[in-house]
């Protein structure tokens, strides 16, 4: 029962939630005053603006507009794309899998490659191999995203043609997008492994294993590994959040077709009801992998439920 009512909670906190983010999504569009005048081209004359004000719905009172808006939410309407005149929800799909694939493939690396390096710097606490490890962490998460993408170009596309700089579509063309991406993610589960492994390797029943003559790495994997994953878990939830909602950086320097493209062409197009879908899928991305992280930590740690 109180593991029903941890996840009860735990839902009902995200519906409150994304009820917040559908308020600040919609009243955002009328902060810099007419949203049809702000939406139309400037060459528009005032009688296109009127007629497109009254097809959007914008001189019915603010209530009604945010009832249509919210019932459009609930049933998967997000309205329709001013400049392809398609609903914004098959344009937003139509990006997912792109981002899905690059999202999926960036953590991944980096959570097995961050995994393996913080836990030989945790088992090998103040070595030459955690100083070595501990210093390419600081550098991975120093360096920014855009410039580390520029220089992948520059190297392996310019320079060795080993790797196009650009395009979707084939495995090869998503190394470099997927290694700029996971960069930084490998460096902070490095940092992140290793100093949540050091604190529960100091427990009292880590050295009751270690006393039973248990060997020193079927100690780490078998008993100290699970505790520990609590915080990178947590963390890992919210990257994959990120990452799913768009990574616009590495998306446009690699020309890569995905949710973060969708939403930076958007705005330079003012086709603002596909932005706010591209906001609120982020929005309930983030909401919906935190419920699963929660949900994760019934298991990893069952005296979490009371």
């Amino acid at each position: 029962m109180k593991a029903l009512s941890f996840v009860a909670s735990r839902a009902l906190q995200g519906v409150i939630v994304m009820f917040g983010v559908s308020l600040i999504v919609f009243f955002a569009l009328f902060l810099t005053g007419d949203p049809a005048a702000l939406m139309m081209p400037p060459s528009a004359s005032q009688a296109e603006i009127d007629a497109f004000r009254e097809a959007m719905g914008y001189n019915d009172p603010i209530w009604i507009q945010y009832g249509r808006f919210l019932g459009g939410l609930l049933t998967g309407e997000l309205g329709n794309s001013l400049r392809f005149q398609r609903p914004a929800a098959d344009l937003l799909f139509e990006r997912l899998p792109a981002t899905a694939i690059l999202a999926c493939v960036a953590l991944l690396w980096s959570s097995l490659l961050g995994f393996l390096l913080g836990t030989i710097a945790a088992v090998r606490k103040n070595s030459p191999i955690d100083f070595a490890i501990r210093v390419i962490s600081l550098l991975g998460q120093a360096i920014p995203v855009f410039w580390l993408a520029l220089m992948l170009i520059v190297i392996f596309s310019l320079n060795l043609r080993w790797l196009p700089s650009s395009g979707y579509g084939s495995p090869w063309q998503l190394i470099l997008p997927s290694f700029a991406l996971g960069a930084y993610y490998l460096s902070a589960i490095t940092r992140l492994v290793r100093a949540s492994l050091i604190e529960v390797l100091g427990e009292n029943y880590i050295r009751t294993a270690r006393a039973k003559g248990l060997s020193n790495w079927r100690v780490v994997v078998r008993h100290a590994l699970r505790n520990a994953l609590i915080p990178v878990i947590t963390v890992q939830g919210m990257y994959f959040a990120s990452l799913l909602g768009g990574a616009l950086v590495t998306e446009i320097i690699f020309a890569w077709p995905g949710i973060g493209r969708l939403a930076v062409d958007s705005i330079q197009n003012k086709d603002f009801p596909v932005v706010q879908a591209v906001v609120i899928f982020a929005a309930m991305v983030f909401v919906v992998v935190n419920f699963l992280v929660d949900i994760a930590y019934l298991w990893l740690n069952p005296r979490i439920r009371l």
